[in-house]
């Protein structure tokens, strides 16, 4: 029996690790595991939001709003990864603060300069195999 050429993208997709997030309803899938470069993040859209992605050295995942509070760009995806002191972090690309990926606190600054809190949501993300 012979498959066509979309039922192997298929049986490949199932095979390949799969990134969700929870959008506050429902599990979304959002990229393969591939997708999220080691050290880098990769913006998505779940549910009409934009999230930054990020997938560390170590292989753990985070989910981030992609918005930088004190810039108001869509940008985080695009921030540094690494760590101060034990907390893992994504700097900001423009103005530098560092945020922690686990719960998305700014490091560096309570309120953004419009005065609303600097802490980013942050979105239950996860690998299905």
């Amino acid at each position: 029996m012979t498959t066509t050429p979309e039922e192997q993208a298929l049986h490949r997709q199932a095979a390949t690790p799969q990134v969700e997030i929870h959008d506050g309803r429902h599990w979304t899938r959002v990229c393969a595991l591939a997708d999220l470069t080691p050290g880098r993040g990769v913006p998505l859209l779940v549910g009409g939001e934009q999230v930054a992605a990020f997938r560390d050295r170590a292989g753990r995942l985070y989910a981030l709003d992609n918005r930088d509070p004190f810039s108001g760009a869509y940008v985080l995806a695009r921030g540094l990864l690494g760590n101060r002191g034990l907390v893992p972090v994504v700097m900001s690309p423009m103005y530098k603060q560092a945020f922690d990926l686990r719960d998305g606190t700014c490091l560096d600054e309570d309120t953004a300069p419009d005065g609303n809190s600097s802490t980013l949501r942050t979105w239950p993300i996860r690998l299905r195999a």
